[in-house]
């Protein structure tokens, strides 16, 4: 019996797997987000993928905004300092944070399962639990 095809990531998750990939490596490097991303964007082949100007676009509100960010991050991360957390852990909260409080087209629900679902397939076993406890602190916070 073949097997059906694989299901495609959706695109926006793609996006948010790329933008992490750059805020992963500028954090591990202590370098701009911008400049990483400016090396990355060129060893990408073209044709470009179409949910690479999300990803752009991540990457750069992320950086524009990063001292809110952590700010808020390091605010709600009971128990946590932003260095203490894994790697992967806090850029995917940065990531979600600019996309709960910057982005209006995104639900935060959604800001926050994408946040989850990439720690589930690239984080240790407790990143789930704690990114979707600290997103829903800050998306309680964002919205009142």
């Amino acid at each position: 019996m073949a097997e059906g095809p694989k299901q495609q990531m959706p695109a926006r998750r793609k996006a948010r797997k790329r933008a992490l990939d750059v805020l992963f490596e500028a954090d591990l490097r202590d370098r701009p987000p911008v400049e990483v991303l400016a090396g990355y964007i060129e060893r990408i082949e073209k044709p470009r993928p179409e949910h690479l100007g999300y990803a752009v676009g991540l990457v750069e509100g992320v950086a524009e905004h990063l001292d809110r960010i952590d700010e808020l991050i390091a605010s709600y991360a009971e128990g946590w300092t932003l260095d203490r957390m894994p790697v992967v852990d806090r850029n995917l909260a940065r990531i979600a944070v600019y996309e709960l409080l910057y982005i209006d087209e995104i639900d935060d629900a959604v800001a926050i399962s994408e946040a989850v679902e990439l720690a589930r397939q690239m984080s240790t076993d407790d990143s789930p639990r704690f990114l979707n406890g600290l997103l829903g602190r800050i998306a309680e916070y964002a919205t009142r």
